[in-house]
């Protein structure tokens, strides 16, 4: 039998690399998005007999005729610029989308897996994060509303494995970059490039200092199907450890594509976390997975997709 795969927040950067996996694993698949972030752009080179899209709000009751075997729970916004413009969908989506997204695989048996987040280690006090760290998470700051939305949902998730007995899995997604991210999402990669690429000047927050470990989506992906095939279901870490400042990928990418522009810095946001790494052991023993990609390669992919995105020769 065909299985049946289910991803909310289908239409977004992720949640579209993930359709095209299934689809190529076999997989019937349904992607599910209200398109607050998500873009039909980013799945209409999908559709066909194994794809279905469904424009729903998962925060509201999700119904799904016939089987469903997988469910990969990818709907949020993402990015500090779209959380901090919708805290409250995205608390909502974290909370009761999770508990919809939880009640419908307990109604079909199905295996369920939980995209987290390596904010919900916050600020961390401990480098690199690995899986046991409980995190350094300011809830009522700005960013708390992603942070102890990610951390309430894998509560939740947990909740229904001990007590529903749903089979559920949790991955802590580290800084992901590729294809079809926003060029406006305020993330680091999809805003350096295309300020490169326009030879304008590169907007650093703070002194570019703070570090960050940057996975290419296809190694991402990778481990995420992996993991939802296992029988683990504590949380674990997906990113590649590779280390290194925002200035340092800032000069990368200036060097990549060969741009003029200068660097400028602007305000640390507040509770910007100054360190972000992986501890990747538990993957690699459980999993038998690690990142392939280097971040030349990886970047190099992306400017490319940016220059066809722009109609830059």
């Amino acid at each position: 039998m065909q299985p049946r795969s289910l991803v909310t927040g289908g239409a977004g950067f992720l949640g579209s690399h993930l359709c095209s996996y299934l689809l190529d694993k076999g997989h019937y698949v349904i992607a599910m998005d209200n398109l607050i972030t998500g873009k039909i752009a980013n799945i209409e080179h999908l559709q066909g007999d194994n794809f279905k899209f469904i424009k729903h709000d998962v925060t509201e009751y999700i119904f799904i005729a016939g089987k469903i075997d997988y469910i990969w729970h990818f709907a949020s916004p993402a990015s500090p610029l779209d959380y901090l413009q919708l805290p409250i969908h995205t608390l909502k989506v974290g909370a009761l989308g999770t508990h919809k997204a939880l009640g419908l695989a307990k109604e079909k048996n199905a295996g369920f897996l939980l995209a987290s987040t390596s904010e919900v280690y916050g600020d961390p006090l401990q480098h690199p994060q690995e899986e046991s760290y409980w995190g350094n998470v300011n809830p009522v700051g700005p960013r708390g509303v992603y942070d102890e939305a990610k951390r309430f949902a894998e509560a939740m998730t947990m909740a229904y494995f001990r007590h529903e007995h749903v089979d559920t899995h949790i991955v802590r997604i580290f800084n992901t970059y590729g294809p079809r991210m926003r060029p406006s999402d305020g993330r680091a990669i999809p805003t350096f490039i295309p300020q490169a690429l326009r030879n304008e000047p590169i907007s650093i927050f703070g002194d570019g200092s703070q570090t960050r470990s940057f996975c290419y989506v296809d190694d991402l992906i990778e481990g995420i199907y992996r993991l939802m095939m296992s029988d683990f279901h504590e949380p674990v870490n997906i990113g590649n450890p590779h280390e290194m400042t925002i200035k340092e990928m800032a000069e990368l990418i200036i060097k990549l594509t060969g741009s003029s522009s200068e660097l400028v810095y602007e305000t640390l946001p507040v509770n910007d976390p100054k360190v972000r790494q992986p501890d990747t052991r538990l993957a690699k023993n459980l999993l038998d997975w690690q990142a392939n990609i280097s971040i030349e390669e990886g970047l190099t992919r992306t400017i490319q997709y940016y220059k066809n995105l722009f109609d830059i020769e």
